[in-house]
């Protein structure tokens, strides 16, 4: 799965436009480099997203197309 699309459906970012310009930005690391929003995403990648000072990092633990709002949270772990 599309990197910007896995932040959207893990509501990581709530909008995959928004996911796409952060991956634009720079501001998105899969594994300590950075990412387009192209690059595809698997189980046991660890995603680093930057928002202003903080930053948040996460293990992604599956990947599906589409989750609702209360599985969301099983789709990663934060570190």
């Amino acid at each position: 799965m599309r990197l910007d699309k896995y932040l959207k459906v893990s509501r990581l970012i709530k909008r995959r436009t928004i996911a796409n310009e952060a991956c634009d930005a720079g501001r998105v690391l899969i594994n300590d480099k950075v990412a387009k929003a192209s690059v595809n995403v698997k189980a046991g990648d660890i995603i680093e997203i930057q928002f202003g000072n903080k930053s948040l990092k996460v293990e992604v633990l599956n990947v599906q197309d589409n989750v609702k709002k209360d599985d969301a949270r099983e789709m990663y772990r934060e570190i």
